[in-house]
């Protein structure tokens, strides 16, 4: 006899939904590519640009020391302050504006803090709510369930890119414990702007919600003479000197092309990052010293990063060329994303046809969105990213222009 009991396991595990990957192997199974010329996987923001050679060697020549201690939470003095060098120049924020020990906590790269902050911060008894752009990283929707929370959506407006707040109510508001935001966005690229942060900053005044933002795509822009704006230099700008309310999020697997080194940095107000270290301080996610080591490297070094960024623009512009006349898109401000609308408008069909015929795997937008009573944003596109070779890339976008010239 079958047992009713419910599986093991808190509830918000059960309202897990599929992982967009796991999602896009169902859709593409059974279905047998050619063979030549080879696949590219266009589907997963994972870099593929060489690992600069001062972070592997300075991961190297600190695993010895690494393997006979256990970190510390905190992480290493001179990691603290490499990183808190770095947000002061980057943001053009005063010299003392960020204090290594109070405003900078290390972490195994965004995915791991960006989920952990929710189970930190929220207090699902008192205000539930966590509020995201639409479409959104995954993550943010896990975090919240996994916390207790209720996910809400804010569809992102088709011509600016940024998520709407104008139409949340003041009662939606008061039940908002956090706010996830991307900037620059994933998959749009687009840019949070001034007068953006300053109509939430107002808000937040009034309702007392966190504002988490995720800037792991902040070094990965077009405009070499204006790189995108974030949450620390918004508040700077609007006085807020202790960052009130406020967490951004940081890592080095975009900038520095180290996806595996798993480290990242959470910086902001400095009671919610004592209240965070708290937290993880029993998680035990503790980076390995070698990793901290490795990441004093790629944090006080700009050459790679100017590169990376020469790279992106390179593979950027020569995308326009090739798919600008057959598949208009918005050229993306920063970032390695794609979000292409898509001939015909189904972005599931032209996933399955576009690999069936090329090999080419991208992934469907509406993997990335929710469905809203105003419907889903991320429906009739697919994101791409150009992480692979320049040429790789190139040839990647002709096959494509092919494709979509001879089925639409």
């Amino acid at each position: 006899m079958a047992s009713d009991r419910q599986a093991p396991g808190q509830p918000g595990l059960a309202r897990l939904q599929p992982y967009p990957f796991e999602r896009l192997r169902a859709l593409l199974a059974g279905i047998e590519p050619p063979s030549e010329p080879a696949p590219v996987p266009l589907s997963i923001g994972e870099p593929k640009h060489p690992v600069p050679a001062s972070i592997a060697s300075a991961l190297k020549d600190g695993v010895a020391e690494s393997l006979g201690r256990y970190p510390a939470s905190a992480g290493l003095p001179e990691l603290r302050e490499a990183i808190a060098g770095w947000l002061g120049q980057r943001f053009r924020l005063d010299d003392t504006a960020v204090d290594p020990d109070r405003h900078i906590l290390p972490a195994a790269g965004t995915r791991e803090a960006l989920f952990a902050v929710t189970q930190a911060l929220l207090d699902p008894a008192d205000r539930p709510d966590v509020f995201m752009p639409n479409p959104f990283y995954q993550i943010y929707e896990g975090a919240a369930l996994l916390a207790g929370g209720r996910p809400r959506m804010l569809n992102t407006d088709a011509d600016s890119g940024l998520p709407v707040i104008e139409a949340v109510s003041d009662a939606d508001w008061a039940r908002c414990g956090l706010i996830y935001l991307c900037s620059p966005g994933n998959p749009t690229g687009r840019i949070i702007p001034q007068a953006f942060w300053q109509r939430l900053f107002r808000l937040q005044a009034r309702h007392g919600f966190v504002i988490a933002a995720d800037e792991c795509y902040s070094e990965l822009y077009r405009d070499e003479s204006h790189p995108p704006l974030g949450l620390l230099q918004a508040c700077a700008a609007e006085g807020r000197h202790g960052f009130e309310g406020c967490l951004v999020f940081h890592s080095l697997s975009k900038r520095s092309n180290v996806p595996g080194l798993r480290s990242g940095f959470i910086a902001g107000d400095a009671r919610l990052i004592q209240a965070f270290r708290a937290y993880r301080t029993y998680q035990g996610c503790a980076l390995p010293l070698h990793v901290q080591k490795a990441s004093v490297a790629a944090w006080s070094d700009e050459t790679h990063v100017r590169a990376n960024r020469d790279a992106y623009r390179e593979k950027f512009r020569r995308a326009r060329a090739i798919l600008a006349d057959v598949a208009p898109y918005r050229e993306p401000e920063a970032g390695f994303y794609i979000w292409l609308p898509v001939p015909g408008g189904d972005d599931e069909a032209f996933t399955r046809a576009l690999y069936a015929a090329t090999g080419i795997t991208v992934l469907p937008g509406r993997y990335l969105s929710r469905p809203t009573a105003d419907g889903d944003p991320g429906a009739g596109h697919v994101r791409m990213a150009l992480v692979a070779d320049t040429a790789v890339c190139e040839d990647a976008m002709r096959r494509i222009r092919q494709f979509i010239e001879q089925t639409y």
